[in-house]
């Protein structure tokens, strides 16, 4: 008699295939988690500084980061869940509510320059578009302040539509970084169309660098792409004083990572206010 397979429920939810099943309820239930978040307006910005590295103790810019808070009042870094809704509305609407939380930081804060991070999905949403030019038209400095981020792997889903939307945005001013620059497979004719103002080194090249002569090649083969394409170089997750140093000798532009500060939702301006208002 031939054995017959039973058919496998899709998305692995098949009850004798434990580790899709496990993998598919936890997807489901980050999903419910930012859902709720999001009905609740329960989403914070936290602000980590980008540091110049010949002058370490000078913020070149800063970087918003999506937090969620739970029911107990726990914050939920993105790396949570990110992931899971990047594909989805969800990741739509995270990301104008992001977009929109950031513009009225740079409006409130006319020294600051932000970057704010988001998909090229969002690119066609038309809440996010017309919340990034209503936030260009309302603040004549807002463009020259704003960089915003695009991950590699986000950007090579749709480079044309990229391409196009950052030669229309650029031309007010603001600025784009491609982030996690070496974590994808960037093709090097859509590097050269791009023209991004900034190239993000991923951490995994950086992460004890000074100890690593992998990573040191690696590196500096990154940088030797960005000075070509005349882009300033962030290194990501710099966490000693050795690394940082190495990186400054190498040559990287700005650095970026826990030595220097963990990423915040009382930045030091909203301190300073405070400040001066019990004063």
């Amino acid at each position: 008699m031939k054995n017959i397979k039973r058919p496998v429920a899709p998305h692995g939810d098949d009850v004798n295939n434990p580790l899709g099943y496990a993998v598919t309820a936890r997807d489901k239930s980050v999903m419910q988690m930012v859902e709720v978040a999001l009905k609740q307006k329960q989403v914070l910005l936290a602000y980590q500084p980008i540091m110049h590295a010949h002058a370490p103790y000078k913020v070149a810019f800063y970087e918003a980061l999506v937090r969620l808070t739970d029911e107990t009042g726990r914050i939920i870094p993105a790396k949570e869940f990110i992931h899971e809704i990047e594909t989805t509305e969800l990741g739509r609407i995270m990301d104008c509510i992001a977009l929109e939380k950031g513009l009225r930081t740079l409006a409130r804060q006319p020294d600051l320059r932000l970057s704010i991070n988001m998909s090229a999905r969002s690119i066609g949403y038309p809440r996010w578009i017309r919340t990034l030019k209503q936030g260009l038209q309302r603040n004549v400095t807002v463009g020259e302040r704003l960089i915003l981020e695009i991950t590699e792997s986000s950007a090579m889903t749709v480079p044309e539509l990229v391409i196009a939307f950052m030669n229309e945005i650029q031309s007010k001013g603001v600025s784009f970084a491609l982030d996690d620059f070496g974590a994808g497979y960037t093709s090097f004719r859509y590097l050269r169309d791009f023209y991004f103002d900034i190239l993000k080194i991923d951490g995994q090249f950086i992460r004890g660098i000074a100890q690593n002569p992998d990573n040191q090649v690696l590196t500096s083969a990154l940088k030797a792409i960005a000075d070509q394409f005349d882009m300033l170089t962030v290194a990501e997750f710099v966490e000693n004083r050795e690394d940082a140093v190495f990186l400054a000798d190498l040559g990287i532009d700005c650095l970026q990572g826990y030595f220097f500060s963990a990423p915040t939702i009382s930045p030091v301006w909203e301190r300073n206010q405070k400040d001066e208002r019990s004063a």
